[in-house]
């Protein structure tokens, strides 16, 4: 991402359209602009405030530092001690906008012309694909219809011999940068329930629980992405510091699943307890695994995991960490 510096100054918003971008109310912004001279705004001719691209970027940034527990004046003066250290932070990414029109093409189109850009590893296309499909669907179809697919025509593709090793890791390191982007986008709320997510022990594929991750916090869970090949006991420590309601991990071999078993039972010594559910590959493939592992098979598609996490939080009271 750019740095805030980087963007244009040229004043074009009005205070709702700003809003509208933010989340910041139009109150409060007057208010932090009173009180803490955060912004000054243009004046048009008839005298309305009209606020730049960079100003929007330095709302969306002290807005995301208050939402992770700073005050607004702490938020004001850690801004300005970076810019006096010329150190601008970077813009804070985008939240996508539930889609306004209806789709240009049908997911399988966007599923192969993806495909087809990422084993020509061309960057700028796949980029292009993926913006334009980010548009027509929502985060569930959008994974589930197009990512998904392509990832397993990847996969298949590999294994036939048609596409390098090479290929096959550009692919994955794009869309896992696309993915870690999106996933900073959505704001970390606090008191909301707390769900750690992350790949099983010896698991080196992480798209499936980084979309699952991106999927609950885009639901207003609070989440913290672990990555791939989490280390039990140390997941287990951190859990009795950190008190999550909710640990998920991801297994898609043998291997990584069946080491998740003695999982549920180091997490029974916690108190309080949390929730343990998992999902993956490795599960559709053999569904025996499933009666091996302890906890709460989260269901076969995206959509279940989020939907059966959902009635799991609802069953418990534990909201805040």
């Amino acid at each position: 991402m750019p740095s805030i510096l980087e963007l244009s100054d040229e004043p074009k918003y009005t205070i709702k359209a700003v809003s509208a971008q933010t989340g910041v109310r139009p109150v409060t912004l007057r208010a932090w602009e009173r009180r803490h001279e955060v912004l000054t705004p243009h004046r048009s001719e008839n005298r309305y405030r009209l606020y730049s691209d960079r100003d929007v970027a330095i709302l969306r940034w002290l807005k995301d530092r208050t939402d992770n527990g700073l005050s607004i004046s702490e938020a004001v003066a850690e801004l300005r001690q970076m810019v006096r250290n010329g150190l601008w932070p970077e813009a804070i990414p985008t939240t996508p906008q539930a889609p306004t029109r209806p789709a240009s093409a049908a997911p399988e189109v966007y599923t192969q012309q993806l495909y087809k850009a990422l084993i020509r590893h061309d960057e700028a296309r796949a980029s292009e694909i993926l913006r334009e499909a980010m548009s027509s669907y929502a985060l569930r179809p959008l994974f589930e219809q197009v990512l998904v697919p392509c990832l397993v025509q990847i996969g298949e593709a590999w294994y036939r011999g048609d596409i390098r090793i090479t290929t096959e890791h550009f692919a994955s390191a794009f869309l896992r940068g696309k993915l870690l982007t999106l996933l900073q986008t959505y704001p970390v709320r606090r008191g909301n329930p707390f769900i750690l997510v992350g790949g099983a022990p010896y698991e080196q594929h992480e798209l499936g629980a980084l979309m699952l991750a991106i999927l609950l916090r885009s639901e207003g869970y609070r989440v913290e992405y672990l990555g791939p090949d989490i280390p039990l006991e140390d997941l287990v420590d951190y859990a009795r510091e950190e008190r999550p309601a909710l640990i998920v991990l991801t297994a898609t071999s043998e291997e990584s699943a069946l080491a998740m078993r003695r999982l549920q039972e180091k997490l029974s010594r916690l108190r309080p307890t949390p929730l343990f559910g998992y999902g993956g590959a490795a599960f559709l493939r053999m569904p025996d695994l499933i009666q091996r592992v302890p906890g709460v098979f989260l269901g076969k598609t995206l959509s279940e995991g989020a939907d059966k996490i959902g009635d799991l939080l609802k069953s418990t009271s534990r909201t805040v960490r």
